[in-house]
């Protein structure tokens, strides 16, 4: 497995009445080097250089554009991740966006990811991401994961050792318990 980088980032709210957090964690399972990645609303405009994250609807504007070193995309729970197979060379990150705990529909769109579209870039999850979920989200090819504010370095790294073992095949390196049993 890769190395596991945990780290905590400080946050900027900009909203008047929000209370200020000390930062969120960010875990990072990639050997690769991290890279500074700027989120472009679809109402604002984008910068003249640089690696920017866009929305699936502006996408394909953005993704022929050779302004930009590299590409990021992301993905509202329920859109469909397959509309950005064409511009998959460019992309150098996918942020799944979580919106709630409960809502898991972006699980579907990493395995989409890893197993159809054999996407071997960086998928992020963001949004509502708690402890409860680093393992399955790990399973399904997430190999970054920006953590809710609330959720603890300690509770974080016991939840990504909670399972010894598996019981069945999915997007990461993780043999099935029956695979050693059986040879």
């Amino acid at each position: 497995m890769a190395r596991i980088e945990i780290k905590r980032k400080s946050l900027e709210e900009a909203t008047a009445g929000v209370l200020e957090v000390e930062g969120a964690l960010e875990i990072r399972l990639r050997e690769d080097e991290p890279r500074e990645w700027t989120f472009v609303p679809d109402d604002a405009e984008l910068p003249a250089e640089g690696n920017v994250v866009v929305s699936l609807k502006r996408l394909a504007d953005v993704a022929g554009d050779s302004r930009y070193g590299s590409v990021g995309v992301r993905i509202q729970a329920g859109e469909d991740v397959r509309e950005i197979a064409p511009h998959l060379a460019r992309i150098g990150i996918v942020e799944l966006e979580f919106p709630k705990f409960r809502d898991g529909r972006n699980y579907s769109s990493a395995a989409i990811l890893r197993q159809q579209l054999k996407y071997t870039g960086e998928i992020r999850a963001i949004g509502d991401v708690l402890a409860d979920q680093l393992f399955y989200m790990i399973r399904v090819g997430i190999d970054c994961l920006a953590l809710h504010p609330s959720v603890k370095e300690e509770t974080a790294r016991r939840a990504l050792d909670r399972f010894a073992f598996v019981y069945q095949q999915s997007s990461d390196d993780r043999r099935p318990v029956w695979t050693l049993r059986n040879g």
